[in-house]
């Protein structure tokens, strides 16, 4: 049994926080949109937050496999509230770039410790990232091209935003 390098498992379980922490704030940008009456955004954004909760069970189940310690940290209250339709989705995007960054620096460290399972482990997340931040950056031109037009939003979310099904490519979940 390979054991990951303590410094990943340490950043690892950070990590953890930070999904659980991005997972509350898709759910605050959830809600902010179902109570705008916008059903296609609402949807869209409580799929986002599972999607998060799911990569931080992705990594405890990595970190179970590899009889390392799993660490849940406490994570920050989400920004509840927001000024108009455009700012959930650009703080989305901020918080997508900042996950990349995250994710990015786990893969460093990996390397840096001749991690090599921990290593092949993040390629998952590294692909994810770059289709989130490219999911929202468009959302975030539409919505801020549409801002007086909900229902164009919602049109965009509706056509644009379906799940494209389970990746066979993901890692394990645990929990599921």
């Amino acid at each position: 049994m390979t054991v990951p390098a303590a410094r990943f498992v340490d950043q690892l379980n950070a990590q953890i926080g930070n999904e659980l922490a991005a997972h509350n704030q898709y759910l605050a940008c959830a809600v902010y949109f179902d109570a705008q009456t916008m059903p296609q955004m609402a949807a869209f954004f409580y799929g986002q937050a599972l999607e998060e909760r799911e990569h931080a069970m992705m990594m405890v189940r990595y970190l179970l496999d590899t009889d390392s310690d799993v660490v849940i940290p406490g994570v920050a209250a989400p920004v509840p509230t927001f000024a108009d339709v455009v700012a959930p989705v650009a703080l989305a995007l901020d918080q997508e770039r900042r996950v990349t960054e995250q994710i990015n620096a786990l893969l460093r460290i990996a390397r840096e410790e001749n991690d090599f399972a921990s290593e092949q482990f993040m390629q998952w997340f590294i692909k994810e990232q770059v289709e989130e931040v490219a999911t929202m950056s468009d959302l975030l031109a539409v919505v801020t091209r549409n801002v007086g037009d909900v229902e164009d939003i919602e049109e965009y979310v509706a056509r644009e935003q379906r799940g494209e099904g389970a990746d066979p490519t993901a890692p394990r979940v645990a929990g599921a």
